[in-house]
């Protein structure tokens, strides 16, 4: 009987007086809320991911067609990702509230810089003898694009989209300062209380959510340029 009380009375492992690095208990008692953190975590990251490349193919298209546009729209771009996170989310709040949308706008903004890069490079990749082939066999320039160019280009693309879908990953965490940074919230929680279970499992769910992003996006290169294996193989 002594030894069950003893037992029972034993202070958790994120007790007041014990605060462990890894605690089992903290990820059966807090499940739901690593659980939503990481929902919303993922979605902000796929949702700001997609509004950048909306943003981004149009503008890598326009400097690519008018060469005297590049040097401002990359310059643009790229000098987004300098305004810091502590004055760019702010800047948006008036506009888009305390809320996800002020995140994923301000997450996309910050995309650009890699993607519109990377959409031009990968452009710039197709050979211009293939260009000059498609335009011999009648293609339109719109038909060059979808069928000849983009399909050429994806393998540089998909290189720049990996970096800036792992950059986002990482980059949510700072949305905690609007209170929609998924982990971020935890992440920024745990330091504030010094609660290292919390920490620890909120850095290792973001490590794991870029890794599992990285795989599925290296899975659909692959899908998509079975001609890239070929090539490897031989």
């Amino acid at each position: 009987m002594t030894l069950l009380a003893a037992a029972v009375e034993q202070p958790s492992c994120y007790s007041r007086t014990v605060n462990d690095w890894w605690c089992g208990a903290y990820l059966r008692d807090y499940r739901t809320e690593l659980v939503d953190a990481t929902v919303q975590h993922l979605l902000i990251t796929v949702s700001a991911i997609g509004l950048g490349l909306a943003l981004a193919f149009p503008l890598a298209l326009m400097a690519r067609r008018r060469p005297r546009l590049e040097t401002g729209i990359v310059g643009f771009s790229t000098g987004l990702y300098t305004v810091p996170s502590l004055a760019l989310f702010p800047l948006l709040v008036p506009f888009t509230g305390i809320s996800a949308t002020t995140v994923v706008i301000g997450l996309a903004l910050y995309a650009l810089t890699i993607l519109v890069r990377s959409i031009l490079d990968g452009l710039r990749s197709v050979p211009e003898e293939v260009r000059e082939s498609a335009r011999g066999l009648g293609y339109s320039r719109s038909s060059q694009l979808l069928r000849i160019e983009l399909p050429l280009a994806l393998p540089v693309f998909m290189a720049g989209l990996r970096v800036a879908t792992v950059s986002t990953v990482a980059l949510t965490t700072v949305g905690a300062l609007v209170a929609n940074g998924g982990l971020g919230n935890l992440i920024a929680e745990g330091v504030l209380t010094n609660f290292k279970a919390e920490l620890l499992a909120a850095c290792v769910l973001c490590v794991l959510i870029a890794l599992l992003l990285d795989v599925l996006l290296v899975a659909a290169q692959r899908l998509v340029t079975p001609w890239t294996r070929t090539q490897v193989s031989r």
